[in-house]
């Protein structure tokens, strides 16, 4: 890291590590205590990730990594739900329910269910237990929530997309922000996913949102190789969050299915989509993207709920055309190997 001392500093002061390659929080399943452990006995800074999951579940996963002794952080979805309306819901439930047909599944008659993904009771656990730090995602939370983290003695981080984000963050008093460009995988954590920011390099987007707020940065998006962390930390960025290609690592949670999807030279493009879950995400494009992205409406998490049978019958019937394959545009240089030589990969000519 010859020439990256005031980089490493700030790094150092936000996350507690000296390499500047973090592990992305992937919610779903391929974020695991397992991948967060080697990562941290790596070096490195790992996210767990809590969307999606009971408050009984992350104190467990936060439990077992506390154990291994090394700082690590977890990712909150902040609840700003996309409203749909029961007729525009029951329209694409309907035109989608013969995805659902060979594994049994009346998706045209599913209810509509909206909630906060435990929202309050993730972030008593927080408070009550309180870790290194915890980063948001879709939004910033309210000023009295990035206080009470702070004061329980955890940094608070919050993903942004463009300055505008950045600036309204900051003003809530965050530590630093993970400035996201449109090339990462999953979805996008816009604070406006009915009009997502414009696609910028992440280097550009770093180097904007940095100048905005003067606030530490961590670029995350499109990382496929060494010149892109390079590339980030030149914009400004202090470090750089790698999720993609981690998900074909040893000790990550992905499915069978989406691994074998992400290296099969078939597949020849990601897409931004809401067809899976009513919010945009880029994934690997499939046939259910072809068929129902046009006439997808925004609705999240209703739509999530949803195609959500469907998405695990799919993974564990290998049918990887019913699935988010969610991925960033660095997808090809995922590859199948221990998450430290991975990260030892990206880190060696820094």
């Amino acid at each position: 890291m010859s020439g990256q001392t005031g980089d490493v500093d700030g790094l150092r002061e936000l996350l507690g590590v000296d390499v500047p390659v973090v592990a992305a929080p992937m919610a779903g399943g391929p974020t695991t205590p397992g991948l967060a452990t080697a990562v941290g006995a790596a070096g490195a800074f790992a996210f767990l990730a809590a969307g999606y999951k009971t408050p009984e579940a992350v104190a467990a996963e936060i439990a077992e990594v506390r154990a291994v002794g090394r700082p690590f952080g977890v990712n909150v979805f902040v609840p700003t739900p996309v409203p749909v309306e029961e007729a525009e819901f029951r329209r694409y439930a309907t035109r989608i329910a013969a995805e659902g047909t060979p594994y049994g599944l009346d998706l045209a008659g599913a209810a509509r269910t909206e909630d906060d993904d435990h929202w309050t009771a993730k972030l008593d656990l927080l408070l009550a237990d309180p870790v290194p730090v915890v980063s948001f995602t879709f939004g910033a939370p309210p000023a009295p929530v990035i206080r009470d983290l702070r004061r329980a003695g955890s940094r608070v981080l919050v993903t942004v997309t463009d300055p505008a984000e950045a600036a309204a963050a900051a003003d809530l008093g965050v530590d630093g922000l993970v400035a996201q460009s449109g090339a990462a995988g999953g979805h996008l954590g816009t604070f406006t996913p009915d009009a997502p920011p414009p696609l910028r390099p992440l280097p550009e987007l770093v180097a904007l949102v940095a100048g905005r707020t003067g606030l530490p940065v961590l670029g995350a998006g499109g990382i496929g190789g060494p010149g892109d962390v390079r590339a980030a930390l030149a914009a400004g960025a202090v470090g750089v969050l790698v999720g993609t290609l981690l998900l074909r690592a040893d000790e990550a949670g992905t499915g069978r299915t989406h691994r074998d999807a992400l290296a099969d030279p078939a597949r020849d493009r990601t897409v931004v989509t809401r067809a899976f879950t009513g919010r945009p995400a880029r994934g690997l494009r499939n046939d259910f993207i072809d068929r129902h992205e046009a006439a997808a409406p925004l609705g999240y998490p209703a739509l999530h709920h949803l195609t959500r049978p469907l998405r695990v019958a799919a993974a564990r019937a290998g049918d990887a055309d019913r699935l988010h394959l969610w991925a960033g545009t660095g997808w090809r240089a995922a590859r199948d190997a221990p998450a430290a030589d991975i990260l030892t990969t990206l880190t060696h000519s820094l």
